[in-house]
Parts: structure tokens; sequence; C-alpha cells
């Protein structure tokens, strides 16, 4: 059954390639949704999947890749938006 969350990431996660490879770690867990910058520099991520998918992207999302820091993540459950069919950035 899929599950929908969504994530907010603060610290050194702009600039640093952390979208990017968040992109890369939903396509290897089969992940949909978005990932987008915001205005005070945190990543704003909506991200749909199979529950155990989903778990093993928001592990990765805690970490980032190496040059990001994360300081904080909030994660709060959405609804399954049917609308999406890839990740987009």
């Amino acid at each position: 059954m899929e599950k929908a969350v969504s994530i907010t990431v603060s610290g050194r996660v702009q600039q640093v390639g952390y979208r990017h490879y968040t992109r890369l770690a939903a396509q290897d867990y089969d992940i949909k949704g978005k990932i987008e910058n915001k205005a005070d520099g945190s990543v704003y991520i909506e991200a749909q999947g199979e529950e155990k998918n989903l778990q093993e992207f928001i592990d990765f999302c805690k970490k980032g890749p190496v040059w990001a820091r994360v300081d904080n993540i909030d994660i709060q459950p959405i609804d399954v938006n049917e609308q999406y069919t890839t990740f987009e950035s």
C-alpha cells in the first residue's frame, strides 16, 4: 500500500547537491513526488511509495549526500497524490 509524506530538511542542504542525489535515491527506491529549494534555505519534499521503500528513502533524506549537513528534518503524513508519476525537481 502506498503512503505519502512531506519532508522539510534544514541545514546545509542547498548548493551541495542535496536535490540531485535525493532525486537519484528516489529513483532507486521507486519513490514518486517532488523536491524543491525554499527561500529560507531548506528543502521541501513530497514523497510517496510503498511503505518499506518510503522508509528507506526517508533514511537517505536524514543524511543526504556527503557534502550536505542535515540539522533538522520534519516529516508529516500527507494524502497520496495520484498525479505523481515520477520524482520531479
